[in-house]
């Protein structure tokens, strides 16, 4: 598997995962409605244009060794905090579903730890990460890798929607 850094060239292939991977992920979570709600909230074009530039998000594609895409994840610096711990928001990892359960969630997690390490030099680092909380499995997965819940909160998304997140964390 490689990783290589996406750019607005790859808006299209990111969109056509996040169709597949992020429904499969959330078909038992969400309405249908909060799911075509927030797949054009976040995977708009326009959305992603706007991650990629102003908002400072830097995403990723893994491809297969065959070059076939296999997911992507994307994390966002936010700089220092009162602290002086430089803290970053992993803020995505799809992974297609049939690529699961093959060791890849670790690999890429692995990534964004170097990738956040390399980012913040000789500053101590946080990573922090928004979860579903229904979302059993990925918060599991999220502690086996050595992550904590932080705080449990509703964030409202809009059109009456909220994001039923934990909050999660680690120091690196």
């Amino acid at each position: 598997m490689t990783v290589r850094r996406a750019t607005t060239e790859d808006i299209p292939l990111i969109r056509s995962m996040a169709d597949v991977a992020f429904r499969d992920t959330y078909r038992e979570i969400l309405s249908p409605e909060q799911m075509e709600y927030m797949l054009d909230w976040m995977y708009s074009e326009a959305s992603l244009e706007r991650q990629m530039g102003p908002d400072g998000h830097v995403y990723f594609i893994a491809e297969s060794d065959e070059r076939e895409p296999v997911a992507y994840f994307s994390v966002q610096p936010h700089g220092l905090d009162e602290n002086g711990v430089y803290v970053f928001e992993f803020q995505k990892l799809y992974i297609l579903p049939e690529k699961r359960g093959k060791g890849t969630g670790r690999r890429l997690y692995d990534y964004v730890c170097r990738f956040v390490k390399e980012a913040a030099g000789d500053v101590p680092c946080r990573i922090m990460l928004h979860v579903n909380r229904y979302n059993t499995r990925a918060v599991e997965i999220y502690r086996h890798f050595g992550m904590d819940v932080q705080l449990t909160a509703d964030f409202p998304i809009g059109n009456g929607y909220y994001m039923n997140d934990y909050i999660m964390g680690i120091t690196l």
